[in-house]
């Protein structure tokens, strides 16, 4: 049976200013919103070319706002992609690497200042967070690995 991640929850404290900074500054998609009544508010997003949407809003999560950290965008340049976030007043880390080159510690310990020196497949990365503090990477990929 195929299991597909279509969904992720992001926790949010201020609906409209997520809203403003996912589909406006970031550029993603604007899917939905729809306003039930003054405690219940769902808003869906999706970024350019992800079959993974992100919805936010209120009453869809008791999680605390600024506290999902380590959500990926896949990017096939990064220099270009952490070009055209900070093109769009996007407060952008990198690009890095990690120095055991596996994959990016958590926070910013081990980061290395530029790509990959190869640019190898999966290694380099930029970070960003939205207006809540909620964490995103960027992680360049021009290969897949097999069975990707």
């Amino acid at each position: 049976m195929d299991m597909k991640l279509e969904v992720v929850v992001l926790p949010v404290s201020n609906v409209d200013r997520a809203k403003a900074f996912y589909a406006g500054q970031l550029g993603f998609r604007l899917d939905a919103d729809f306003t039930v009544d003054d405690g219940y508010r769902v808003i869906q997003v999706t970024p350019p070319g992800s079959e993974c949407s992100i919805i936010f809003g209120a009453g869809v999560t008791a999680a605390t706002p600024g506290t999902l950290h380590g959500l990926h965008l896949i990017v096939t340049d990064i220099d270009k992609a952490v070009a055209e976030l900070t093109e769009r007043g996007v407060a952008v880390d990198g690009p890095f690497r990690d120095a055991t080159g596996v994959f990016h510690h958590a926070g910013t310990a081990d980061r290395i200042a530029g790509a990959h020196p190869e640019r190898r497949s999966y290694g380099s990365f930029a970070a960003f967070h939205d207006p809540d503090g909620n964490g995103w990477f960027l992680q360049e990929v021009t290969q897949r690995a097999p069975g990707r």
